[in-house]
């Protein structure tokens, strides 16, 4: 299959390298035309330490190369998806089949990843594909899960077909609402964890604010028309365990430096990479207030990114919140 990566990032580049094993002709596309000829060069990515580009893959600034696509892969940030979508669309072929991998939901807007992608494409054929995957380990053809999810299953299946090996598993869902909020407020909960670490305020307290975020995510999911049982699977408490906890994790890391004391502009300098959880914890919060939705660990995360709100304040206020009952479903 012909395919294109729009996107020389870690994640694109990553999946460039997975659709390549795969035996499918691969053009990674990069919006910088100088970053796009050295890696063509010297088939190495800055961001992908210790990874070689196959020699197959070629790395191109020129979108011409969406001309002949049969499959083609979004993996720009959530801030540039939009233009990238708007250049792109010229160019593709009215039957190509666009596969979503941006994690994020629109500033302003509040549109998720596919919504964007629809908007500016005009295509119906789009797949989401989420889940617990590094960029890193990907590359190194450690062994990884994902979703690709999509209301048409045929489309599902072809990506899951496309993709799929033996160091990359891939599931199909139907709950393209689910899997892509999944992966956008997870970001959020991953920086509240890294604040904790950067704190030092125990294992105990990221359990507790890992297992409630995902309480808040799905009051969002629901409200919005996804599942709640999506959150059970790969795309919800898969990827929300990996980001919460690894040190691959851009929004962890990003995190522990906010709790030792950073702000978030010299947390994200330092980081040297985008911080998507930043974007969504503003989303969030503003879709919290839109619909009415209690999402307490959002609203902290936000005061202390955005309104100068003391860790130790916030932490404070989350424990000497009124008691409640774990579930809603509680003598019931």
């Amino acid at each position: 299959m012909n395919t294109v990566v729009l996107s020389s990032g870690a994640w694109g580049t990553a999946l460039a390298i997975v659709l390549r094993d795969n035996g499918h002709a691969v053009t990674l596309w990069s919006h910088d035309a100088a970053k796009a000829e050295a890696m063509q060069l010297t088939r190495v990515n800055p961001q992908l330490t210790g990874v070689s580009l196959p020699r197959e893959i070629r790395v191109t600034n020129d979108l011409e190369c969406l001309r002949d696509a049969e499959l083609v892969v979004f993996a720009a940030p959530s801030f540039a998806l939009r233009g990238v979508a708007q250049l792109a669309a010229p160019y593709l072929r009215r039957d190509a089949l666009l596969v979503s991998v941006t994690k994020g939901i629109e500033q302003g807007t509040h549109l998720r990843m596919s919504q964007i992608v629809q908007e500016e494409t005009g295509s119906s054929r789009i797949v989401v594909l989420s889940g617990p995957s590094h960029a890193e380990e990907v590359a190194l053809r450690k062994p990884t899960g994902c979703v690709a999810a999509s209301p048409v299953r045929e489309d599902a299946e072809i990506v899951q077909n496309a993709f799929m090996n033996d160091a990359f598993r891939v599931y199909t869902h139907d709950d393209t609402v689910g899997v892509e909020l999944s992966g956008a407020l997870k970001n959020v909960a991953a920086l509240c964890c890294g604040i904790v670490d950067g704190c030092s305020l125990g294992d105990n307290a990221k359990a507790l604010l890992m297992t409630r975020a995902l309480t808040e995510m799905a009051r969002l999911t629901e409200r919005l028309g996804g599942r709640s049982d999506t959150l059970a699977g790969l795309a919800g408490v898969g990827d929300l365990i990996v980001t919460c906890t690894s040190m691959h994790s851009r929004n962890r890391r990003a995190g522990i430096l906010i709790g030792r004391g950073k702000s978030l502009n010299e947390a994200a300098r330092e980081v040297g990479a985008v911080v998507e959880g930043c974007y969504a914890a503003q989303s969030a919060r503003e879709l919290s207030d839109e619909l009415g939705i209690d999402m307490p660990i959002c609203r902290a995360v936000y005061a202390v990114l955005y309104e100068d709100a003391r860790v130790a304040d916030m932490a404070h206020a989350l424990m000497n919140r009124l008691p409640k009952r774990e579930s809603d479903s509680c003598w019931v």
